[in-house]
């Protein structure tokens, strides 16, 4: 095997553990609704650290998609504008992809960094099917394996969307934690694939 895919394949998997254990933290610290949308946080793709600069205020520049919260409701701006003196609702779409309205700073960067760990553990897996590519002649396996992972990836990161949009539901969070668990399995398979290459070696050498 190549040893780059080597290197990428562990870190991907130290990555996805430590994603797990991100995963844990979050749950345990009751910190999965710390971005209420996804994949941005707030409509940031840096957080805020107080609750001041997501409430609304007056002759403020707002960003596209950024959420404030008024009255006790979240809302993303339509477009990039200034805001008045009052408050207009026609700058504004409610999000109602669920009634939750509380900020944590706490909460919100534990959620934060969660997600952080996967999107670099995503792109580690996608290095390493990417270098498995070259070795696609002589081991399809090896490249069939490393694009399974990518996707299973990228069905992971759509499932903490639905885990976020559906305000924390049960049955959602424990098939995103199965799935993490099969991600582990699969990367680890990679060394088991490894140990029986290299008895097929010594058989026939």
């Amino acid at each position: 095997m190549n040893k780059k895919f080597i290197f990428f394949s562990k870190l991907s998997l130290i990555l996805v553990l430590f994603v797990i254990l991100a995963g844990s933290l979050v749950r345990m610290t009751g910190s999965g609704m710390g971005c209420p949308d996804w994949p941005k946080c707030f409509g940031y793709l840096i957080p805020p650290t107080s609750i001041e600069e997501i409430t609304w205020k007056p002759n403020q520049s707002y960003d596209k998609g950024i959420m404030i919260l008024h009255e006790n409701k979240f809302f993303n701006s339509k477009q990039k504008f200034t805001s008045n003196k009052s408050f207009e609702l026609y700058n504004w779409i409610p999000y109602t992809k669920h009634d939750y309205t509380k900020f944590d700073p706490l909460n919100t960067w534990f959620e934060f960094v969660n997600r952080l760990i996967g999107a670099v553990a995503g792109f580690s897996t996608l290095i390493m099917f990417f270098l498995s590519t070259y070795e696609f002649k002589r081991n399809k396996i090896l490249t069939l394996l490393s694009g399974l992972v990518v996707l299973s990836m990228g069905f992971q990161a759509w499932l903490g969307k639905l885990v976020v949009d559906s305000n924390l539901s049960p049955y959602k969070i424990s098939i995103h934690m199965i799935m993490a668990i099969v991600i582990v399995c699969l990367i680890s398979a990679f060394g088991h694939y490894k140990i029986k290459l290299r008895e097929l070696k010594k058989k026939f050498n």
